[in-house]
């Protein structure tokens, strides 16, 4: 069994190696579900880090329907990430019908070979479950992150039990979201998937000694606890 830790600063990304995670997904904005970290974050962690690093490639939050320009920068990004050795890679692109953006995805997904590529949950966010799995295969995707178009990959369970089954091998299901101590059980032995995404996080231990009370929102950040990690992996060994 996978077990992928989605991790948004440095220090989550060493108590992730810590805790025995395969690999990680490298985000920065919490709140924004996830946006291109900075070069300096991925390099650090690629530094610090031996297992599979993967990086998001999304130039915003909100919607997946990208600008000419956010496109572009999403290719300058995805160049920047092979020049700092990440193993793979983030991304998902739609039209405004709600369909994957074949296109534009194959652009991206050929221009970053030979590092491996993820759609993320912009799957979530299609019209059509089952074209766009077949879309991710022809257009080379490695695997998809979904919660089964629901908020929770544990409410989602049932679609991505019949996503995997007509995946039939061709592609990597890979539950996210809610994925926890109590819900990964149930989730991967309905589902049979291989591979599980979580964040395993918890508040950060605070370092300052001085806050100006006054202002919100400017707490320590969360990390990742490493014994989550353990118990998880234990739970599917067992």
């Amino acid at each position: 069994m996978i077990l992928e830790v989605v991790v948004y600063n440095i220090e989550s990304a060493l108590k992730a190696l810590e805790g025995g995670a395969d690999r990680i997904e490298l985000c920065a904005s919490p709140g924004d579900g996830g946006t291109t970290p900075s070069y300096g974050t991925i390099e650090v962690v690629r530094q610090h880090v031996s297992m599979d690093l993967f990086v998001m490639i999304r130039p915003r939050g909100g919607n997946f329907l990208y600008s000419s320009y956010e496109f572009h920068a999403m290719k300058r990004d995805i160049t920047q990430c092979q020049r700092l050795s990440a193993d793979g890679v983030v991304l998902g692109i739609l039209t405004s019908d709600g369909r994957i953006d074949k296109q534009r995805c194959k652009e991206l997904v050929d221009r970053a070979k030979p590092m491996r590529v993820t759609c993320h949950r912009a799957f979530d966010c299609t019209r059509d479950p089952f074209e766009a799995l077949e879309d991710c295969i022809e257009i080379g995707f490695d695997r998809i992150l979904t919660s089964g178009q629901k908020n929770t990959a544990f409410e989602g369970v049932g679609l991505l039990t019949q996503l995997v089954q007509k995946a039939n091998g061709r592609i990597v299901i890979m539950p996210g979201s809610g994925v926890n101590e109590k819900t990964v059980i149930p989730i991967v032995q309905q589902t049979q998937v291989k591979e599980v995404h979580f964040s395993a996080a918890i508040p950060g231990n605070e370092t300052m000694k001085y806050f100006n009370p006054i202002i919100e929102g400017m707490g320590n950040a969360r990390t990742v606890d490493p014994d989550i990690i353990r118990k998880i992996r234990s739970l599917l060994s067992n």
